[in-house]
């Protein structure tokens, strides 16, 4: 190859870049195409194919490398230099009124507050880093501190420059917006899953979630994406003014900003505007679940501050949930892990709420009662963000003739065994307790999820096969699996087997409070097991407590400590917990080395206020549960200690008001140091936080 052709191949491929970019700005971000989709095709191929012939001419922020890196095995960590918040909200005109009162007592008189109005984008918060105006790096929101590299996921993105447009580029800037998912893609790409045998995205938000955590950014690359960009955050060397002005540099650099984001001057503007956004919402193309409110000088923001982990300078107002009517045609009954019997109502698929429904959750008889139920009703369904679609009422107007009562099954649509319903109680049972394949399964399921045990690689599909072939019943019995049984079951074989039988063993470094949550008992939450992991600290304490004990426990009333008695007071239960902590040698501190004195701050009641800084407010709560003191909401003469943090409000001229002691965070943090390290339950906390 002569240098004459050399030259001549990169300065067309520099060329087809300039153009591709070009085009791509004007159809995503302007929304005015020049050209077509085959003639864009056309210039895109031509790139391709010089690429191919001259590797060394391809650069990273190509539009072909967009599908370039390999399937990342895990996902890195990125630390935000300044940290993702989340908002408060609120739900109506008249919430946010005080919010702006609560705004101007911390401002002067004159300071004049304007706002910025944008949709509230149903989808998933991420950061683009850019150096020199190139994409570095693209990270998740995480827990607003931490997040997750996603980089080659991003840069499938189309909606997403490579290379941002301008010279007025910082060297460094950090752009945050949400990635989400049209509602016309996401009714194409499950179209065609349902054609080809693959499984449908449950909703546009979970699609967007799950597509950016692909471990193969080419599957990413698949799912019908788009971005939004709406904040800054790391700029070392750009400080603009307002709000205002970071989108509109944004829009002039080719970031796309959505077209109905706009400044809405005063409160009575904002409400004008989330009335009209509201009326549009059916219309968009894409889910939103209200409309976000920020005042827009930054110079105001900063005398704002924040509180927790929430700005006082947004908030974000919601919308109503979505209803919508179909019809009900029939009534399926699911077994979950302790017998419940629950009834599920079958529909005509509709779309509400950002999401298809074809089924939605009836609780229990009593609920089916109370609507009046009948097969082939017009009902209404209400579903509000992420969570459970409901029946809420049955259109008894559109009801057809003959139209009959569902009724609950006197036998277990599973095993058969006969269904009860113990008096007292609104759920109806089945009784056939481990002998019902669906409560072992379920039971399985729950032992090995995230919160409990977290074997990884233990799937409802290879529970599904445990059970069936008879290899396991309880969950010691995943303890007793042999390499041999695992290679021969469908879709395993020798690696996937030996991967499993790891992850087993690596179940076994857990925690009493995980070992607690794991063994499935009645009423027993994350929170609740975490509480009574540091009160009573090993199994053999745990399984001499009373009802009356059990009530000195954080959120442990009288029905939950019987349910905790009852469960162990089954023989079979009991068993289980004592062979699974000594069959598969779970290490913890027996009696004979731990005394049986009283957690240090049993009995004592305290408040958490203010900004926390050393650590969350969950890893907090955990720390004071563990030690055995209840942590309240709100401050009374009961009160043993408030925690006050910068930001402490009504709680500490409460607190001071009745005299109670107060301390600041670096003498909570001495006075737990005192203590002893006691992680029981923290990492649970952690993983539960929001």
């Amino acid at each position: 190859m002569t240098a004459g052709v050399a030259t001549k191949a990169a300065r067309e491929a520099a060329e087809l870049r300039d153009r591709l970019d070009y085009h791509l700005h004007r159809y995503h971000v302007l929304d005015d195409p020049e050209i077509t989709d085959a003639e864009y095709d056309e210039l895109f191929d031509r790139l391709v194919e010089i690429e191919a012939a001259h590797p060394d001419l391809v650069v990273p922020d190509s539009p072909t490398q967009r599908v370039g890196a390999e399937p990342s095995e895990r996902f890195a960590e990125v630390r935000h230099e300044v940290p993702m918040l989340s908002l408060d909200k609120c739900n109506s005109i008249v919430e946010l009124n005080a919010w702006e009162e609560r705004c101007r007592r911390l401002l002067d008189e004159g300071d004049e507050l304007r706002y910025y109005c944008e949709p509230k984008i149903d989808g998933v918060a991420v950061s683009l880093l850019y150096r020199d105006g190139a994409l570095v790096r693209g990270a998740t929101r995480g827990n607003g501190e931490t997040g997750e590299d996603i980089t080659a996921n991003v840069r499938t993105i189309r909606e997403i420059p490579l290379r941002l447009r301008g010279a007025d580029v910082p060297a460094s800037v950090e752009v945050r917006g949400e990635v989400y998912m049209p509602i016309d893609g996401f009714h194409a790409f499950n179209e065609r899953a349902r054609e080809t045998g693959e499984r449908p995205i449950i909703n546009p938000r979970n699609g967007a979630a799950g597509s950016l955590r692909q471990l193969d950014p080419a599957m990413t690359a698949k799912r019908p994406l788009s971005m939004f960009c709406y904040s800054v955050g790391d700029t070392p060397d750009w400080t603009p003014p307002r709000h205002s002005d970071v989108l509109e540099a944004f829009r002039s650099w080719g970031l796309r900003i959505n077209p109905r984001a706009r400044l809405a001057g005063d409160l009575d503007g904002c409400a004008q505007y989330i009335e009209a956004l509201e009326a549009e919402r059916d219309d968009l193309g894409y889910a939103i679940d209200g409309a976000v409110v920020k005042v827009d000088d930054f110079d105001l923001r900063d005398k704002l501050g924040q509180v927790t982990r929430k700005p006082r300078w947004a908030i974000a107002y919601k919308y109503a949930a979505e209803e919508a009517s179909t019809v009900l045609l029939d009534v399926d009954f699911q077994v979950g892990r302790t017998g419940a019997i629950t009834p599920v109502a079958k529909l005509e698929p509709v779309f509400v709420g950002g999401v298809t429904v074809s089924n939605a959750t009836l609780h229990n008889m009593d609920e089916v009662a109370r609507l009046d139920l009948h097969l082939g009703d017009t009902v209404m369904i209400h579903r509000a963000g992420d969570v459970i679609p409901r029946v809420s009422k049955a259109v008894t107007s559109k009801r057809p003739v003959g139209a009959r009562r569902p009724e609950l099954p006197k036998e277990c649509p599973v095993c058969g065994s006969p269904v009860v319903k113990p008096e007292g109680e609104v759920v109806a049972r089945c009784s056939g307790g481990l002998r019902c394949g669906a409560q072992q399964r379920e039971r399985l399921r729950h032992f090995a999820s995230r919160l409990a045990l977290d074997i990884e690689g233990l799937g409802d599909k290879l529970v599904d096969q445990l059970v069936t072939q008879g290899l396991v019943q309880s969950p010691l019995d995943l303890y007793r699996l042999t390499r041999e049984q695992l290679a021969g079951l469908e879709r395993m074989g020798e690696k996937s087997a030996d991967n499993l039988l790891a992850a087993l063993q690596a179940s076994k470094e857990t925690t009493f409070a995980r070992f607690i949550y794991a063994l499935g008992i009645r009423e027993v939450g994350e929170a609740t097991a975490a509480a009574l992991a540091g009160r009573y600290r090993t199994l053999a304490h745990l399984l001499t407590a009373d009802v009356a004990s059990l009530q000195h426990v954080e959120d442990v009333g009288p029905i939950v400590a019987a349910k905790i008695v009852d469960f162990f007071s089954a023989a079979d239960n009991r068993a289980l917990a004592v062979e699974l902590h000594d069959g598969i040698g779970i290490d913890w501190p027996t009696p004979d080395v731990l005394d049986d004195a009283a957690p240090p701050l049993v009995g004592q009641t305290w408040v958490l206020t203010g900004t926390l800084t050393a650590m969350t407010r969950n890893e907090a709560k955990a720390r004071l549960n563990a030690l055995g003191a209840k942590v309240a909401g709100s401050v009374s003469k009961n009160t043993s200690c408030v925690v006050a943090g910068p930001g402490a409000g009504s709680k500490l001229a409460k607190a001071e008001e009745l005299g109670i002691e107060v301390i600041d965070e670096q003498a909570f943090v001495d006075k737990l140091g005192g203590f002893g390290p006691s992680e029981e339950g923290v990492e649970m906390a952690q993983e539960h936080e929001i």
